[in-house]
């Protein structure tokens, strides 16, 4: 069983992980919030059973979670999995606890990013961290195994003793990307495209973005800045006014949000994500698989994806001058754009291959021999 707290990365994000899965011999149920028709009928073509659950992903309600518990224990009980694998805070806090309590064999969580609460120093942040950090610890102390997309959070979760001895952390390269899916294709080398995709929360340097785009379009009027994305129940999301105010003044091109990204990232000269921090960012990946240079900052996550200078440029967190800049010689050096993206597809194939992260965490779960690696 894999328990997700948002029904959408279940395809977008761990899809090809389903169906490796599912192609290997093993019946995969996945489990997360809401009841798409769509995502459900996706989700069989690729052998892979659904099941919702009422997880809200936002909010600290000990009612709702407590009956949340009590649902995942009767789930569990119900289907009698052999393995779980939760992602994102609740799933594996109250996955771990209701598989407990209904004896599940093996217990495996990936930490895709640590949330608001652990990027915040407002008071209230560091309470609800020193909550969750407890939980964190009493849950991940009994998986089999944990999986980290990048070295930061694997060495802030050892250091902070929230995983047990006896339990094995494993890095991998993030979620992978599939470079079939998102293919090679020329940029766009005049009048320059920069693009952003991510929801539209601080914490992805929306407003650095916008900013940075702002005082560049007054040197730059044939420049352009899209943003596509949407509006989160996050608590720290950028309101709709004023993302719709940036777009009126002509700063940037909100385009909302999408299913598909491929045709904005082709239509695009050089990928930008300003995050404050991310577990390995899966846009980024995307756009390096489609050849494009890429831009952003020296956070955990992020700077894995670049080798500054040779497939785009690494910038420092909440620094929109440096941003700025970064951008500008794009639009100054075209030339680049082609030459960093070409590294930054080679760097995707080498290292994001999608088949060559999911091998290395179904080798650890037990699902594939050590020949498949």
């Amino acid at each position: 069983m894999i328990l997700a707290g948002y029904a959408e990365s279940l395809l977008n994000f761990r899809g090809p992980l389903l169906a490796a899965m599912a192609k290997g011999g093993s019946q995969v149920i996945a489990c997360a919030p809401e009841n798409d028709a769509k995502i459900i009928k996706q989700l069989a073509k690729l052998g892979v059973g659904f099941l919702s659950v009422p997880i809200k992903r936002t909010g600290m309600n000990p009612i709702h979670d407590i009956r949340l518990l009590f649902f995942l224990y009767r789930t569990f009980r119900k289907e009698q999995p052999d393995i779980l694998l939760s992602y994102t805070i609740k799933p594996f806090i109250y996955g771990f606890f209701a598989s407990r309590l209904a004896n599940v064999n093996e217990c495996y969580s990936m930490i895709t990013g640590l949330g608001f609460t652990f990027q915040r120093n407002k008071f209230k942040n560091k309470c609800i961290n020193f909550v969750v950090s407890g939980m964190y610890r009493l849950s991940l102390s009994k998986n089999k195994a944990i999986f980290f997309q990048n070295p930061d959070d694997k060495k802030l979760f050892i250091k902070s003793k929230l995983i047990g001895k006896d339990t094995d952390v494993i890095l991998v390269n993030g979620s992978g990307v599939d470079l079939n899916y998102y293919p090679l294709t020329p940029a766009v080398t005049t009048d320059v495209v920069f693009l952003l995709i991510a929801r539209l929360i601080v914490e992805k340097g929306i407003e650095v973005y916008a900013e940075a785009a702002r005082q560049l379009k007054k040197r730059y009027n044939n420049v352009s800045f899209r943003l596509v994305g949407w509006f989160d129940s996050n608590p720290s999301t950028v309101q709709k006014d004023k993302v719709m105010g940036w777009h009126k003044q002509g700063a940037i091109e909100y385009l909302d949000a999408v299913d598909d990204v491929r045709p904005f990232i082709a239509a695009c000269s050089v990928y930008v994500l300003p995050s404050y921090r991310e577990g390995t960012p899966r846009t980024v990946l995307e756009a390096m698989s489609m050849g494009r240079p890429i831009i952003t900052t020296d956070a955990p996550g992020c700077r894995e994806t670049i080798i500054d200078g040779q497939n785009g440029f690494m910038i420092p967190v909440k620094d929109v001058t440096a941003l700025a800049k970064a951008m500008e010689r794009f639009i100054v050096n075209p030339e680049l754009i082609e030459t960093m993206g070409q590294c930054s597809r080679k760097m995707a194939e080498q290292k994001y291959d999608v088949n060559k992260v999911n091998a290395v965490i179904m080798k650890a779960m037990g699902l594939i021999g050590e020949e498949a690696v």
